[in-house]
């Protein structure tokens, strides 16, 4: 019993008939015990390993009164493996689905490599061995099963990434993917991942994607879906591949169904304390500050800009009126044609080309004191830079063109600011990106806080019995990479649908 990794105090095991295998799962001995004399014991957790047959005489402890009882066949159980699990989204609304379709769902390998997602994935899941690098995994050590699952790591697709595709290590993961399903035949598969792999490389890296899974005769379907619309209060947009070897599953014509932000919010938290808070509450009350975000890149009414708060010192109005309309100004892309150069999102512009369109008798003196404190960069303009890497791959950047002239830019970044943006309880919160979440705030108690971890869990669909025991930057973390469970199990449930 000590080769089954199977912690458990009494130290017995129920054991159930699965065809050819059987599954060993740990049980409590008092209740076998009331319900063998009762005769019912179908209320037992089902939670198996897999054991060989020739095993069971040493798997069933010798102190079950009645063993003839604790051995049972169990029908309709539906085997899944989880690659590249994080907390587990992908298998919890795979799990949903199944119970009600009436099915039994048993995880026969985990995998995850991130120390502190396993520790969640433990913390669910206590009974299961988790596995590590899947890559190291020889296919004949995998347990037969029915579905793949894996949300394949999405940086090397991602927009807050470099976007490299095939080229970066983790995005050839997706073969990890493909040598499974080719050696192991499963009934079907649900993968995940970020809207950008759609138009990655001009669509090749999904291209390439489709072909591996024709070539492997799988029918599947792929789509873009929005957690809004599967009564998530969240904007999170990831394509999910869905397919089966008997019949293609329809990703089509979901129902939609909407919440807000307040369906999920705790309330009477802690809230902060900082400068920065009590400069924002002097100039705005909680109401005014709802939906609005704190960042220097954007005009408009629903941006709050660093000299509306006067954070860098202070600013007359004329000033901010200026600031307001270089910030508008510089994403025109008639300046970076007047200058020659390829379009860029936020132009530096001449002491010139700003009298063009703001005249004021101060204007140089209003510039130079705005850079002065930090307002405004003086700085040239920046060039498209494009490269091949050795594998053919082509990436872009920019970078400064020193034959142009210098002019005034904002001194911009989201990332300014201890806040990136006050929520309404009558929204929807923006992307979760995990570098993002502890700058997402909202009102409370007549102050402003962060999301409690509980309400990201939310955010994504997890039950409120998720355990999530882990710090506030690793729950972050975990969060802004993890999967939304509500649409997960309306794909799995399309997929069910195809499967026998």
């Amino acid at each position: 019993m000590e080769a089954l990794e199977y912690p458990n105090p009494n130290g017995s095991y129920m054991v159930y008939s699965l065809g050819d295998e059987l599954a060993a799962e740990p049980i409590d001995m008092n209740r076998l015990i009331i319900n063998s004399n009762n005769k019912s014991h179908d209320s037992t957790p089902f939670a198996p390993q897999f054991i060989n047959g020739k095993d069971i005489a040493e798997t069933v402890d010798e102190c079950i009164v009645r063993p003839e009882l604790a051995v049972t066949t169990k029908r309709n159980v539906l085997r899944f493996i989880d690659l590249f699990a994080g907390i587990g989204g992908i298998r919890c609304g795979l799990e949903q689905a199944a119970r009600e379709k009436g099915l039994t769902p048993v995880c026969v390998l985990p995998s995850e490599i991130k120390p502190y997602a396993v520790n969640v994935l433990k913390q669910n899941h206590p009974a299961e061995t988790i596995t590590g690098d899947i890559t190291k995994v020889d296919t004949k050590n995998i347990p037969d099963f029915d579905i793949l699952c894996a949300g394949f790591p999405c940086q090397a697709f991602s927009s807050a990434g470099k976007r490299m595709g095939f080229a970066d290590t983790r995005g050839t993961l997706f073969f990890e993917v493909e040598r499974i399903l080719r050696d192991k035949r499963p009934k079907g598969f649900i993968l995940e991942n970020v809207e950008g792999l759609v138009n990655h490389d001009g669509g090749k890296t999904l291209q390439v994607i489709v072909d591996r899974l024709i070539a492997l005769g799988y029918k599947f379907d792929y789509r873009v879906l929005n957690s809004k619309h599967f009564g998530v209060p969240q904007e999170r947009k990831r394509i999910y591949i869905v397919g089966s070897l008997e019949e293609k599953p329809d990703l089509n014509n979901f129902p939609i169904k909407e919440s807000k932000l307040s369906d999920i919010l705790e309330s009477g938290q802690p809230t902060l304390d900082t400068p920065f808070i009590r400069r924002l509450l002097d100039h705005f009350t909680i109401e005014q500050l709802y939906g609005k975000s704190i960042k220097d890149k954007r005009g408009g009414e629903t941006n709050i800009h660093s000299w509306d708060l006067e954070i860098k010192g202070p600013v007359s109005e004329m000033q901010k009126k200026l600031l307001d309309t270089i910030l508008t100004e510089r994403r025109k892309k008639k300046w970076a044609e007047i200058i020659g150069i390829d379009w860029m999102d936020g132009m530096p512009l001449t002491l010139e080309q700003i009298r063009s369109f703001f005249d004021a008798p101060e204007l140089e003196d209003m510039l130079e004191d705005l850079s002065t404190k930090g307002y405004l960069k003086f700085e040239h303009p920046k060039k498209l830079v494009c490269e091949t890497n050795d594998r053919g791959v082509k990436t872009t950047h920019r970078e400064y063109d020193t034959t142009k002239p210098k002019g005034y830019n904002i001194v911009a970044g989201k990332l300014s600011f201890e806040i990136n943006k006050i929520m309404s309880p009558d929204e929807i919160a923006p992307t979760l990106v995990a570098m993002d979440m502890q700058k997402l705030y909202v009102g409370d108690n007549g102050g402003l806080r962060r999301l409690t971890l509980r309400e990201g869990l939310r955010l994504c669909g997890y039950p409120d019995n998720t355990l999530f025991n882990v710090s506030e930057k690793e729950g972050f973390d975990l969060l802004g990479n993890t999967v939304v469970v509500p649409v997960i199990k309306a794909v799995a449930e399309r997929l069910l649908e195809k499967i026998k």
